[in-house]
């Protein structure tokens, strides 16, 4: 073979070998479903264990998985915070629970009725009815009570209360910008490729660590949330990290775990989550939730959010899929769907 044809040779070759790359590179991180999911809630029993990711250890010791940000993406992510820019600041949640409105276009507002067309041969209760639209008991309880008390579930013919709307195919989306402690929570319409914000709110974070590729214990990248949820009460025990614990004084009141890296990621996302602030002995000897944590960096990698706020979040987003992105500036983030100032219905 003459030197010139051995050439040709070569870069056939290895052209070939890159257009290979190139085919399993664009297959490695499919992209948000673009249909709705509907999750089923699946609470994790108080005897197993739960275990977060080792805040100490060195990023040169872990394995760097597929999904992991390489160092330059990191370096290049750097960002000037932007001041002069007003920061998105909404709060529409009554919308979804008001039974006399004005509603947002993904609730329905339903009446009570004990026999209903889709149940043959019983009574409905309140856990067939959110079964039956895709919404959790406790989304009912606080529309039905008309305030945020998710466990008194009782139910009167003719009693009225909202429902995520059936038909609607919605997913729930999580940016959290981790320089402002802030996080932005939208609903997704599917059907008409629009994004609303519902709220704003603060939330704690991971400490600083600079041998993490994200600079702190709290990752980058965009996840999936599960659904092996959890609800904690006082004196309710569990396992963290090999010890029986009080569980509220950990997580408390609600845990959201991180279920699977959506794309480039600085670390899986096993052991991490979103939970209630954690719950301290008051002045008076009782538990009492500790909101000195947040807006600051003191978790041991998860996200930290008030009782009030895990609680309203959770009856909301755990029947459907939600995605939930972290990002240094929320500038940089890609968000779904396009920007919608939300129609409210009378």
């Amino acid at each position: 073979m003459t030197f010139p044809k051995l050439l040709a040779t070569i870069a056939i070759v290895l052209f070939g070998i890159i257009g290979i790359a190139i085919f399993f590179k664009e297959d490695k991180y499919p992209g948000i479903p673009i249909e709705a999911t509907v999750l089923a809630p699946l609470e994790i029993e108080l005897d197993k264990e739960i275990r977060m990711a080792s805040p100490v250890e060195p990023i040169a010791k872990q394995e760097m998985t597929n999904t992991s940000l390489s160092k330059v993406e990191i370096a290049t992510s750097k960002f000037m915070l932007r001041p002069n820019e007003p920061l998105l600041e909404v709060d529409r949640i009554g919308q979804l629970f008001s039974k006399t409105g004005p509603n947002l276009p993904i609730v329905e507002t339903i009446t009570y009725k004990s026999r209903v067309d889709w149940q043959k041969g019983r009574p409905v209760w309140l856990s067939d009815y959110a079964t039956h639209y895709a919404t959790s008991k406790h989304f009912i309880a606080r529309s039905l009570n008309g305030n945020k008390d998710y466990f008194k579930q009782d139910l009167a013919e003719g009693d009225r209360f909202n429902v995520l709307r059936p038909g609607k195919k919605i997913n729930f989306y999580l940016l959290i910008d981790t320089s402002r402690s802030k996080m932005w929570f939208y609903y997704i319409d599917l059907g008409t490729n629009e994004r609303v914000l519902l709220k704003t709110y603060t939330v704690g974070l991971g400490r600083f660590d600079s041998s993490k590729a994200s600079g702190m214990l709290t990752p980058l990248g965009k996840y999936s949330l599960g659904s092996k949820i959890a609800i904690y009460k006082p004196k309710m025990m569990g396992f963290y990290n090999g010890t029986k614990t009080e569980m509220i004084r950990v997580f408390g009141s609600r845990w959201l775990p991180f279920e699977k890296e959506l794309g480039p990621s600085t670390v899986p996302a096993a052991g991490f989550g979103i939970h209630g602030v954690p719950w301290i002995l008051g002045a008076k000897g009782e538990l009492v939730e500790n909101l000195d944590s947040l807006g600051k960096y003191e978790s041991d990698g998860c996200v930290r959010l008030s009782t009030n706020d895990i609680e309203e979040l959770f009856a909301i987003i755990i029947t459907r899929l939600t995605i939930v992105e972290l990002v240094k500036d929320y500038h940089e983030a890609k968000l779904p769907g396009v920007e919608r100032e939300v129609l409210v219905e009378q």
